[in-house]
Parts: C-alpha cells; structure tokens; sequence
C-alpha cells in the first residue's frame, strides 16, 4: 500500500484526476457511448455466443468487427491527432505484464463470454451474471492497484518504453498508417462470416422459414 495513503482516499483521488483530465465534452462522450451501445447491440457482438465462439475460432463477428474497427479508426485517428483534433496516451511496452495479463484477459473473456465493452451492454439488459463479473473485474483492479509496487510491478518486468509503430518508419508515417488502415479494413471484409447461433436465434430463424 502507498505509504500514508488509505483506500478511501486513494479512490478519491483517481476520481479527482480523471475529472480533470479534460477528455472534451460530456454531451458528445455520451452520444457516441449511444452509438457505441446502439452498434454492439445491433452485432449481437454482447452476447455470450459471440465472444466465446470468437475464443473456439466457430465464430468471426467479432474479429471481422475488430479488424474493421481498428482498420478504419487508425487512419481517422492519426490524421485526427496531425490536425490537433485529439492525441495519443501511449503505454509503455512491457512484455512480462502483456503476456500474463493477455492470457488472464483472454480467459476470462472466454468464460465470461464478455469484455469490458460488450460488458456495460449486457449489464444494461439485465444480465446478473456479468454483473457479478463486473465486481469481481473492480476487486481484482483494487488488489492490483493496492498490491502494485509489492508484488505486480516486479512481476511485470521491465519496461521497453513508449513505442509505435511509426517509430520505425521515420518519414513515412502518413503512407504507412494509410496501408496499415487498408490492409487491416480489407482483412474485414475477407474474413469469411461464421456464426455460433443461440437456441434464442436458432428459434427465430426456423420461425422465418
């Protein structure tokens, strides 16, 4: 634990720092969370078939989503950040820390048939059980947070600092990001579309017929 700090406090004090960081204005954060809510439920991409099937490899919504939306979003992004219109919060590349927390993020997901995106969404229908995951994802966060400088940070390894991609392309970062966009969105759309339907979706689909 922080010397001279106590949980109380500390939470107070992450809450005091995220409500000045100045993330531009709360009417448009809450339009594009519609968007955002309004999207994932129109994929179905929140339900529990989706994320676990994506886990199995029996279901492609969720990557062709993935690889559209980080495809399209690093060009608008990029030429976003060159105009001033926003700016990047890049975290160091620490491997330790990625390859454990990417094998707890994948697992869990993967029994949870939820991530922290589609979670909120499900949340909202009335979903208890990711609900209860939701808590549990908050106390995790409280030991790692109180338990960090003891025991996490010297698991995690060392830090190789702040890179990007475009760190290796000095001069060329306008034509790269362009064909990383590209290449990325056209993988989207080649990904073949495979999914693992729900006895909900089965049932609808032979009432259809």
């Amino acid at each position: 634990m922080v010397e001279g700090k106590g949980i109380f406090s500390r939470v107070i004090e992450m809450i005091q720092n995220v409500i000045h960081q100045g993330h531009g204005s709360l009417v448009l954060i809450f339009l594009i969370g519609i968007i955002f809510g309004g999207i994932i439920q129109y994929t179905r991409v929140d339900k529990f078939e989706k994320i676990a099937g994506f886990a199995m490899l029996k279901d492609t919504i969720v990557p062709k989503m993935l690889f559209l939306t980080v495809g399209l979003t690093s060009i608008g992004l990029y030429f976003m950040i060159k105009a001033g219109w926003a700016h990047y919060h890049i975290k160091p590349i620490i491997w330790q820390g990625l390859i454990i927390g990417g094998t707890l993020f994948g697992i869990s997901m993967a029994i949870l048939g939820k991530c922290p995106g589609t979670g909120p969404v499900s949340i909202a229908e009335g979903r208890i059980d990711v609900l209860v995951g939701a808590i549990g994802g908050l106390f995790g966060g409280l030991i790692f947070t109180l338990y960090y400088d003891d025991f996490f940070k010297p698991l995690m390894g060392d830090s190789l600092g702040k890179l990007t991609l475009l760190d290796f392309f000095k001069g060329n970062e306008d034509l790269v990001v362009l064909i990383f966009g590209i290449v990325v969105t056209a993988i989207a759309i080649l990904i073949p579309k495979v999914e693992l339907f729900d006895e909900a979706d089965l049932s609808k689909l032979s009432n259809n017929k």
